[in-house]
């Protein structure tokens, strides 16, 4: 959990003295001994910190000091103060955020906005759709190519299409290969009767999506929704259907190609098809190939009326993952279920049915093709229930099956992320996976303005206050699994911390260090998914087993670390070329534990490289914006 020291009173009356003889811009008129550096800028204090707490003569690492927080001497005052007041600091937060370099989604106002007749929006970015289209007869509307290829994306559809007849909607190409998307869709196309809401190429190759269907379609009558590769090769995110279809008529529910090749997705569907009429949902290709993801149906078609669910080729080839039906098809009449080539994945996940189909009149269920490794738990049994080559432990097939596709399920450890010490000598070619840092441009916070945010999972409603998160709102995940991660207990033998400035960064790395300590990363991001060639390499510290103090991002509205030690590493330093010219192109440091005892069986270094904890050393590349802490040759 991040540590401070806050200032003493005296700092901010200096602090308005010195300013008072700076010019505009910043700068210092005369005394200048921090290489131009206004040394009353959050960037000066830094300098003349790292002087003071580092004790030896190596230049000053430019990638960290550039992260500093880039707030004039006159804003540092002025948010310094502020800080004081959460009220305040609450009231000033886009204007705090733009000049800190923050990561903070734009509050939208909302919309006024009447269109008459079809519409089509191409290039439109973050947009509050409030009261669009409500009782429209006929017509389309087309989103097409929006948001695409932007960074932070907040779009809201709320009482849209609502009550409208033969409308559709069309969202093709929608923020695709985007950072960080925020949707909600509420109480979309509610009573609307008939028309179409088609979601294709939505969501594509995005990172950290927050998806979230609320009331959706709720008391609709024939309306069908279609969602065609949606959210494919996505990266970390959630979707939730919440009430979706609720008491609806009729209402048709494709799920193709949804999730596929995602890395960390979890859906929710919660309280979806409630009491509904008819409904006809399928789940095809859903989540094929995916990594870990998590899937929950809860009180999913509670009630429901002569409804058809049926689940094909269902998170196939998957990599682990969890999936929970609770509460699935309770009391409901004349349900089908059909669940064929579920499941079947390569490294076996967890499903639970939990109360599925209690109570239920006519049920009619079938497991065919199923996979291994599920409880039933108040499962109705007197429904027509079918089991045909249902898998309750691992067989010829299955084992055959995992050896077909490991290729496959490999793709989740990119080629060249984790390779054997061995590897690391002069000459060697291998693959170098895509060490781009991927997460939204941020600074971090002085010290004396980050020592006044609250920090803890106990403060979570103050700090999304703050941030103007909204219970389901991508901050206020991002400030929840930032908190459990800082949050949890260490792993045997690591030393962990959060730092939320870069002084208490250099607190903790002295801390395990000494004062004598240098930090590196890899130099560029050249050579990134291709092959590579190693130059010199050099073991740091006389490649002898060391300790380090290792520091990764974190997704959080202000630069946040997890810096981390852990016992018996090597660090090297190598020069990369480029296999066929032989010409240099990088600077990479590498870094191997030698002791992967405490990892996990499932860990991707062992799915990449085989063997198991505790068998093996595993090396990695620092990661661009990473960067690792080891004493000073």
């Amino acid at each position: 959990m991040p540590s401070h020291a806050p200032p003493s009173p005296p700092f901010l009356r200096m602090l308005l003295i010195f300013i008072l003889i700076s010019d505009v811009g910043g700068r210092i008129v005369a005394g200048d001994s921090n290489g131009g550096e206004n040394p009353f800028t959050p960037k000066g204090f830094l300098l003349r910190y790292w002087k003071k707490q580092i004790s030896n003569d190596f230049p000053t690492p430019e990638f960290l000091i550039s992260k500093a927080s880039p707030l004039t001497a006159a804003d540092y005052v002025g948010f310094t103060k502020i800080a004081n007041d959460q009220n305040l600091l609450t009231e000033n937060l886009q204007d705090f955020c733009t000049k800190a370099k923050l990561l903070c989604f734009p509050d939208l106002a909302p919309s006024l906005e009447k269109h008459e007749g079809e519409v089509n929006f191409a290039n439109y970015k973050n947009q509050n759709f409030t009261g669009y289209g409500n009782n429209r007869l006929g017509g389309k509307d087309n989103f097409q190519s929006y948001t695409e290829d932007d960074n932070v994306v907040i779009d809201t559809f709320r009482r849209y299409s609502r009550g409208g007849t033969g409308h559709n909607d069309k969202f093709t190409g929608y923020a695709s290969e985007s950072n960080v998307v925020d949707q909600s869709f509420n109480t979309y196309g509610t009573a609307a009767v008939g028309g179409e809401g088609q979601f294709t190429n939505y969501n594509i190759k995005v990172n950290v999506p927050n998806l979230r269907f609320t009331s959706y379609s709720d008391g609709g009558n024939g309306r069908k929704q279609s969602f065609t590769t949606y959210t494919n090769q996505a990266n970390s995110g959630n979707e939730g259907f919440t009430a979706y279809g609720k008491n609806g008529n009729a209402a048709v529910n494709a799920f193709t190609s949804y999730g596929n090749d995602s890395n960390v997705m979890g859906s929710g569907f919660k309280n979806y098809g409630e009491s509904g009429n008819g409904a006809n949902d399928t789940f095809s290709n859903y989540g094929f190939n995916t990594n870990v993801p998590e899937n929950t149906f809860q009180n999913y078609g509670a009630e429901g009326n002569a409804a058809t669910e049926t689940f094909a080729n269902y998170r196939e080839q998957a990599n682990v993952g969890d999936d929970t039906f609770t509460s699935y098809g309770k009391e409901s009449n004349g349900a089908k279920n059909n669940f064929v080539n579920y499941g079947k994945s390569f490294n076996e996940g967890n499903d639970k049915f939990i109360s599925y189909g209690k109570d239920a009149t006519g049920e009619e269920a079938s497991f065919k093709i199923y996979g291994m490794n599920y409880t039933f738990k108040e499962y109705n049994k007197e429904g027509s229930t079918t089991f045909a080559s249902y898998s309750n432990e691992t067989s010829s097939i299955e084992a055959s099956m995992a050896a077909a596709t490991t290729k496959r399920v490999n793709k989740w450890v990119e080629p060249g992320k984790f390779f054997r010490e061995a590897l690391l000598k002069k000459g060697t070619i291998m693959p170098m996976p895509d060490i781009r840092d991927k997460m939204p441009r941020r600074s971090f916070l002085p010290r004396v303005i980050v020592s006044k945010f609250p920090f803890s999972s106990s403060k979570l409603q103050e700090i999304k206050k703050i941030f103007h998160a909204g219970d389901d709102s991508s901050t206020a995940k991002m400030v929840t699994d930032a908190l459990q991660e800082c949050e949890r207990a260490p792993s045997p033998g690591e030393t962990k911390r959060c730092v939320a400035s870069i002084e208490d960064m250099i607190d903790f790395a002295t801390s395990v260090l000494g004062r004598s300590v240098k930090v590196r990363t890899t130099d560029s991001t050249a050579g990134s998914n291709g092959e590579i060639m190693l130059g010199e390499v050099k073991g740091i510290n006389g490649g002898k087993v060391t300790k380090s103090v290792s520091c990764h991002q974190s997704l959080y509205p202000y630069l946040l670390y997890y810096c981390h030690s852990v016992p018996k590493v090597r660090v090297y330093d190598a020069d990369i070329l480029d296999p066929t010219t032989k010409t240099k192109i990088n600077h990479g440091i590498a870094i191997c534990h030698l002791d992967t005892t405490s990892w996990s069986a499932d860990h991707g270094a062992f799915i990449a490289l085989g063997l198991g904890p505790g068998k093996i050393e595993v090396c990695h590349w620092i990661f661009e914006n990473d960067m690792t802490w080891a004493a000073a040759d």
